[in-house]
Order: structure tokens, then sequence, then C-alpha cells
């Protein structure tokens, strides 16, 4: 098909009719402040002809212009409309949003080591399922942000679905204006759509470090492994699951994030920032029985192999039956408990035994700081010993002016009155600075 033939099907069989417009300038009042002005009118291609009016300089007064310079002036701005071209008009978001989503599908998410995986269905189950099915018929620029916020609310229950369709959405306007089929520098209107604030279906929580421990020794193997390897390094399940020999250096005791696998998809990592090495500590010496037990001598072997097909990695479905069986065990399984839970739990712990913000990014794989935010708790034990650890260096600011203040009564001045000391509330285990 031609360049014709997608534009047409672009815009619903929308075609441009070549119109040359020679109107005569003629003379009017613009307004009480601008006085007489020419102008002339002129038909605008838009979804439907319009008739509009352009004005081109005053006709009296001290900055007057006369009729000659307003027909030169009038004829600047005709030379350019007398000219539209199929893809100027299109430009002005006339392509039905519907052919504009099925582009995106094709022209982007389905493109090779573009997108990642579960990105992909995600957005492909939304578009296939939420977004052509009540909006494909519209226009790009005949869709407004009330309708679309109205119908999000009316839609979905979830705040992260609806986060998750206008991204989805939004992205669509973002590839129209690179590709030309939106004005660009003009903000869609999905910008404008508001979802109101962040919320959450369950109470978010990590498990503790106590569970943790009950739940690793209610575990079988390889998955007691690959759960700890999630809690020591931060890792997503896909990851570990990708893991093969080559990507193993038991010497460096350190594994490398190079692909990752996915509902039996193998995959790029999920960002850029995903591709990472990483350090194993205590676990080198698991991972060398592990790899000696099943005997894995070549490279590209996986290490979590399936048990009937050693050709195959793991399905992470099995590693979380095997967690929540060993989670109801010990009496600790919660709603959202999942490998992820794990990571999260890392990046907080590792922040907690003093590792930067930047380096619990780094070794999460985070892209931002922000988004390690996200990712990090901070529990009830942690801001005690926090506010424990404020409350005794005040203590012992506290003892030190106690000090200073008999310093000055045994020199003869007057000692403080009034409440006791930080130093004679605080417990006697106070440190001191």
């Amino acid at each position: 098909m031609g360049a014709e033939g997608n534009l047409l099907t672009l815009t619903g069989g929308l075609r441009v009719i070549p119109r040359v417009q020679h109107p005569k300038v003629h003379e009017a009042v613009k307004s009480r402040q601008d006085g007489w002005w020419w102008f002339f009118r002129y038909w605008a291609d838009e979804v439907r002809p319009v008739r509009k009016r352009q004005w081109l300089g005053p006709s009296r007064g001290e900055k007057k212009i006369s009729k000659k310079e307003a027909e030169i002036e009038r004829d600047k701005f005709l030379a350019v409309l007398n000219a539209p071209t199929e893809r100027q008009v299109v430009a002005k978001g006339m392509a039905l949003f519907g052919e504009m989503a099925r582009m995106y599908i094709t022209s982007h998410l389905e493109r090779k080591n573009k997108i990642a995986a579960p990105t992909r269905e995600k957005a492909k189950s939304h578009l296939e399922l939420h977004i052509i099915p009540r909006w494909g018929n519209k226009r790009l620029n005949e869709i407004e942000p009330k309708e679309v916020e109205d119908w999000l609310y009316e839609t979905f229950e979830s705040w992260w679905t609806m986060n998750g369709v206008r991204n989805v959405m939004s992205a669509i306007y973002h590839k129209a204006e690179e590709w030309g089929y939106w004005e660009e520098g003009k903000r869609s209107p999905i910008v404008k759509v508001d979802i109101g604030k962040r919320t959450y279906k369950r109470p978010r929580r990590i498990p503790t470090m106590e569970e943790t421990v009950q739940i690793l020794d209610h575990l079988p193997q390889p998955h007691d492994l690959i759960i700890e390897t999630c809690i020591a390094t931060s890792t997503r399940i896909s990851e570990v699951l990708g893991l093969k020999l080559k990507h193993l250096d038991l010497e460096a005791g350190a594994i490398a994030i190079e692909q990752r696998v996915w509902h039996g998809e193998v995959d790029e990592p999920k960002s850029e920032s995903s591709h990472r090495t990483l350090a194993l500590g205590y676990l080198v010496e698991r991972y060398r029985a592990w790899v000696k037990a099943k005997n894995i001598t070549d490279q590209e072997a996986w290490i979590f192999a399936q048990e009937d097909n050693p050709e195959q990695p793991m399905w992470d479905s099995g590693v979380r039956k095997a967690l929540h069986a060993a989670a109801r065990a010990v009496g600790c399984d919660f709603p959202g408990l999942g490998p992820h839970s794990f990571r999260r739990a890392n990046i907080t712990w590792r922040q907690e035994v003093g590792a930067s913000a930047i380096e619990a990014q780094k070794i999460a794989g985070h892209s931002s700081v922000e988004m390690t935010g996200e990712y990090t708790f901070v529990g009830i034990r942690r801001q005690d010993e926090l506010t424990r650890a404020i409350q005794e260096k005040l203590a012992a600011a506290g003892k030190k002016n106690d000090q200073a203040a008999k310093q000055v009564t045994r020199d003869g001045g007057a000692g403080p009155a009034g409440r006791p000391s930080l130093a004679e509330v605080a417990p006697a285990t106070a440190v001191v600075q």
C-alpha cells in the first residue's frame, strides 16, 4: 500500500481537497481598542472546513499600512495555506486513534529488543481489551481529557490499572508526534487526565528477618537458593531464573545479569540499568554445591532447569507455589507475598546496614533513586533504633550541659532549675557522642 493509501487508512478515508484561495482584502473595526484594520476571510481545512478571519494590519492611524501592503501580507499567508499536503493535515491530529494504536503495536511494542516482554504483554492487553474498543473510532484531536478521566474511573477500580492504561494512551500520542501524526510540541489530552494520588489495595510490607529465616527453613531445593539469591542480591525472580553457567563466576563470587526469563520466554533485562554484576557473598559455596550436584558443565546450561526438561529454565510459578506453602507452614503468609517481597527486603535491609541510596539503586538495577525510595520500607523496629539513637545523643549532650552547670555552681554561679535534664530521664545505657 502506498503513502496515500496508508494515510487514508489512518484517517478513516478522510481526503484533503486541494483548495486554491485568493480572497479580497477588506477593512473593518477589529476592536474598540485596535480600531480599523485590513483583513480577509479564508477556509481552514480542519476536520470540517471552517471559515476564519485573518487580520493583516491597521488601516488607519499612525501605524497604518496601505491596502497594497495588506495584500502582500495576505499573499504570504496564502502561499502556505494553498499548498497543504496530506501529511500536514494528518499532523493536526486527524488520524484515527485506533489506527495509531495498531501502528504503535506493530512498529513499537513488537519490535525486537525495544520493549521488555512483561511490559509489552501488559500494554497489548490494555490496548486490545480496553483502549481500542473505547477510543478506536475517534480521531487524535477529538479525544477530550474529561472523557478519558471519567472513563477510567467508571471502568477500573485499581489506581495502578488506571495509571497503566493512561500511560499507554499517552505513549501513543508521544509516538504519533515522533512519526508526524501529531503536532510537534503540542500537549496530548492524556497529559491533562488526573487519576488522583497513588493508592494500594493491601498494606505494604516485607517479611521480617525472623519470618524470612523460618520460610527459608521450609523451602525445598532449589527454591530456597533461588529465594535466598533474591534476598542477598536484590535480583528479580526472572533474573535468577535466567542465569546460565556462563553468568556464574564462582572465583569472583558474582553473577552477571544479562538476561531474564518471563513466562518461559528469554528476554533482555528490564532496562539498561538492570544489566549489572552482583556479589553472592556467602552463597558462593551454595552455588558451587548445586552446580556440582546437578553436574552442570555446559556454559549454556541453565542453573535452575526444569526437572523433566533440562533444556528449559524453571517457571516462576513453581517457585511462588513453594514459597506460599512454606510461608503457610510457619504461619506468616500474607497477601502480596512473593519473590519480589524479598527483593524489596534486600533494598531496605541493605540501607539499614549502611549502604547509601545510590548504592542500593545501582545494585537493585533501578533507573532512579526515586524508584529505590518506593521499594524502601522503614519499619517500626528500624524507626525505634533511629529514634533511640537520637535520644541517646541528646542525653549525652544533656549530661555535658549538667556538668557545665555544676562547674558554674562550684564557681559561685546559679545552677539550672525547672524540668529534669535529659541525662536524668534517659536510660543509663545512653551512649556518649
